[in-house]
């Protein structure tokens, strides 16, 4: 057992080349199920789909029992919220499994797309480009994370009382029209559960359209620690920290 938890924590932790390709994978397989969610809501539902749910969620609980099994502080991580957004996850796709009254859990197999953020570290090792612009990056898939997870909200409350919600595109369409508060008014969300869902999309949806906004236009950082005083946000070519003086090693493939 203590082998196969070794080797399963050089997969999940180690810096080996196969490592990253491991994790990479792990990546791949997030971003291929948010493609799956997005094409099945325009699809009726089948038994074909109803076994790919099945896989998914298999592939999904067989990762969250090897992160479980390497876990060093597995009482307390149980409730991070990652292990809670794979346990969601697994739910939600297993759901259909066991009946249709638990079919309104698949809007929350969306949060599978937060597991990406765990490669925030890998990403920025990998690539200049991502630790030159992370913090704009990290602003637009927050809002695309909410932009998702409010669709399929809407998608999945709204089908089967509300004749303009007939698919996923339109359900986006609400909830970008909602968000950046253009209101064309062909579609809205009738009775009081409706509007407040429309007032928490333009509320949380304009915060985060503003704070990416706010990373857009003001000068570009870089994330770097600084071993003295502990500043992270320095200016890509800043060789001395602007806080205490301290010399900084950014790595650097050079300024043209």
């Amino acid at each position: 057992m203590n082998g196969l938890a070794d080797r399963l924590r050089e997969y999940y932790e180690g810096n080996s080349e196969e490592a990253q390709r491991f994790r990479y994978g792990l990546m791949a397989f997030d971003v291929v199920t948010i493609l799956f969610i997005v094409a099945t809501s325009f699809t009726p539902r089948s038994v074909y789909i109803e076994i790919a749910d099945a896989a998914i969620g298999v592939l999904i609980l067989a990762d969250f029992t090897a992160r479980f099994t390497i876990d060093r502080n597995r009482i307390r991580n149980f409730v991070h919220p990652a292990n809670l957004a794979d346990m969601v996850a697994i739910v939600s796709f297993l759901a259909p499994v066991v009946g249709e009254g638990l079919g309104f859990l698949r809007i929350l197999r969306t949060v599978r797309l937060l597991r990406t953020y765990r490669t925030l570290e890998l990403l920025r090792q990998d690539f200049r480009f991502f630790r030159a612009h992370e913090e704009v990056i990290i602003a637009a898939v927050n809002l695309c994370v909410f932009i998702f997870v409010m669709t399929g909200l809407v998608y999945e409350t709204q089908r089967y009382t509300n004749k303009d919600i007939g698919n996923y595109a339109d359900a986006l369409y609400f909830t970008v029209t909602a968000l950046t508060t253009t209101g064309f008014g062909d579609i809205t969300l009738p009775g009081t559960g409706g509007r407040l869902l429309s007032v928490i999309v333009m509320i949380f949806g304009v915060t985060l359209f503003l704070r990416l906004a706010q990373v857009l236009f003001r000068p570009n950082k870089v994330t770097h620690e600084c071993k003295v005083c502990g500043l992270m946000r320095h200016d890509p070519d800043a060789v001395h920290c602007k806080h205490c003086g301290a010399t900084i090693h950014i790595a650097t493939e050079g300024l043209g």
